[in-house]
């Protein structure tokens, strides 16, 4: 287990604060320091839980889309992408608790055509309109095959900050840490319409484990992207 680079701040200043209340314990000044001091432990274990960073290394694989993130499915349905690829997708949605691991990872590899990012409200993650109205970043990957996904950070009630590596010409590496959403958030994918769905409603999922959809072999006319 390791600890996302993320974290690292929270865990240095957390860790100092811890040394000076058992500094000032340590001379006397108890009371509120004990209680202080008490708080500031179980903000280090949280902080400890909240930003690990578990190793799950993936066989590469050119048409296997794996989940990008820890959670619980939310959204699998037909709808239309505008922002990029302009056409009808397959949106498969995963709702981020507290709780979850908080890495996001490339969810197959490629290279990264489109980097944008949105401000917008902090409403729950895991309500449909948060795609659209929330703070969110959008990734596009095309696959050497010329297919292309569209994963999407959403912040939600609790997030306040959305973290993305990625960047325009990057070659994205299949499992790879692509980014991080602090305190609650969502991921949504945005696939072609031949993918084969490998996951349900309510399924709960593993990033860099857990199968989400096969792509064909073969690409078709639908996966030009942006080209009318």
């Amino acid at each position: 287990m390791k600890i996302h680079r993320e974290g690292l701040a929270f865990l240095r200043n957390t860790a100092i604060i811890i040394l000076v209340l058992c500094i000032g314990f340590l001379m006397g000044i108890k009371g509120v320091f004990s209680i202080l001091l008490v708080v500031a432990a179980l903000c280090l274990l949280a902080f400890l839980w909240f930003f690990r960073n578990p190793v799950r290394n993936v066989e590469p694989a050119e048409n296997v889309i794996y989940a990008p993130a820890d959670g619980k499915i939310v959204v699998v349905e037909q709808t239309y992408e505008s922002e990029y690829l302009r056409r009808d997708c397959i949106q498969v949605s995963i709702f981020m608790s507290p709780l979850n691991v908080h890495v996001n990872r490339y969810p197959i590899g490629g290279t990264v055509l489109y980097v944008n990012h949105s401000d917008g409200s902090h409403k729950i993650a895991h309500l449909p309109k948060s795609s659209h109205r929330n703070e969110r970043n959008s990734v596009v990957i095309e696959t050497v095959s010329g297919t292309q996904i569209l994963m999407r950070q959403i912040a939600g009630a609790m997030a306040r900050r959305i973290v993305c590596y990625a960047k325009v010409g990057d070659t994205a590496i299949q499992g790879e840490d692509m980014g991080f959403i602090k305190f609650g958030s969502r991921v949504d994918l945005f696939l072609p319409l031949d993918a084969d769905i490998q996951v349900d409603l309510e399924d709960t999922v593993r990033g860099n484990n857990t199968v989400i959809a096969m792509l064909p072999s073969a690409t078709g006319s639908e996966n030009s992207g942006t080209d009318e």
